[in-house]
């Protein structure tokens, strides 16, 4: 009997420990990111109190996002929504209506002044340059390509949270000072970098205007195809604009994006004579098994695409 008692209560110990496990997960906060990298980002300063959901995932364009029934519910159960803003979201008060959402919505950019697109036909025109591929008066949402920004962001996240859930404070901050230690680690190596080569054969095309802070971090002139929008379509003007700005210049580095659409960019690679680069990675994460599946991992990953064709300029 003693043999069955002690079975029985092992027994009992052990489907009430399998039963607190995911009693134990349900009662981490809910987070919604706006994107994939975004969500990344919250992650690691939240670490293991948190669930982060991201809206817009992997590989996803969040300039024409549109939400799905499971998009809402997640909305509506979460405890916290962070956005990028700038202008990078236009969906998001429709989307917390439809949710009901009544919690606290951070900007992980708020702080920082956004960056006005480079109005580089006018700087240029005296010379004799055709820059009418550019598209004038919008700002640049895309101030996560500077790491520098990226360091705002993780402050804006981490005081989010400890304003929600004050017990975990101290695991915030741990997470988010060892966090930006890895970031300014990524940006001392990339300015190392980039500094052995000289500022005059730093231009790249790329298929739309996402690199403006990592162009004025970096000193590199990012021409694109499109504007700050993938949503956008240049004209036949622009576009034969833009080819012979790259055979007069002689760039030679060109890169497709992963949530673009490559048709433009290949039109214009063929014409003007260039072989496309490799993928970079501007608005959204790679897959779990691909080259940027993590924000830090994607701007190393970035740079050494960069660097490589910067070199053939």
């Amino acid at each position: 009997m003693n043999i069955l008692r002690r079975f029985t209560t092992g027994l009992l110990v052990s489907l009430l420990a399998g039963a607190a496990l995911p009693a134990l997960a349900a009662e981490r906060i809910p987070v919604v990111a706006s994107f994939s990298i975004l969500g990344d980002i919250v992650a690691r300063v939240g670490g293991d109190r948190i669930a982060v959901t991201a809206l817009v995932g992997p590989d996803q364009d969040a300039h024409v996002f549109q939400p799905a029934p499971a998009d809402i519910k997640a909305v509506a159960r979460a405890r916290l929504v962070v956005i990028n803003g700038l202008g990078f979201e236009g969906w998001t008060e429709r989307l917390t209506q439809s949710a009901g959402y009544r919690g606290s919505i951070v900007t992980a950019s708020a702080g920082i002044k956004p960056r006005a697109r480079v109005e580089e036909h006018d700087e240029h025109e005296e010379a004799g340059h055709d820059h009418d591929h550019h598209h004038h008066g919008s700002n640049d949402p895309h101030a996560w390509q500077d790491p520098r920004n990226v360091v705002v962001y993780v402050n804006n996240i981490a005081a989010a949270l400890v304003a929600l859930d004050p017990s975990g404070a101290d695991a915030y901050r741990r997470n988010a000072q060892a966090y930006i230690a890895q970031i300014e680690e990524l940006d001392r190596w990339a300015i190392q970098q980039f500094a052995q080569i000289p500022q005059a054969k730093r231009r790249v095309i790329t298929s739309h205007d996402a690199f403006e802070y990592f162009g004025a971090h970096y000193k590199v002139r990012f021409l694109a195809a499109q504007g700050v929008s993938t949503d956008s379509e240049p004209s036949a003007r622009e576009v034969a604009g833009l080819i012979r700005q790259i055979r007069s210049e002689k760039i030679r580095a060109l890169f497709f994006e992963n949530m673009s659409n490559p048709r433009l960019l290949e039109q214009i690679a063929r014409e003007a004579g260039v072989t496309p680069g490799g993928k970079l990675y501007a608005d959204a994460l790679s897959g779990s098994t691909g080259p940027a599946p993590d924000y830090l991992s994607l701007m190393r990953y970035n740079i050494k695409q960069l660097l490589e064709k910067i070199r053939l300029n």
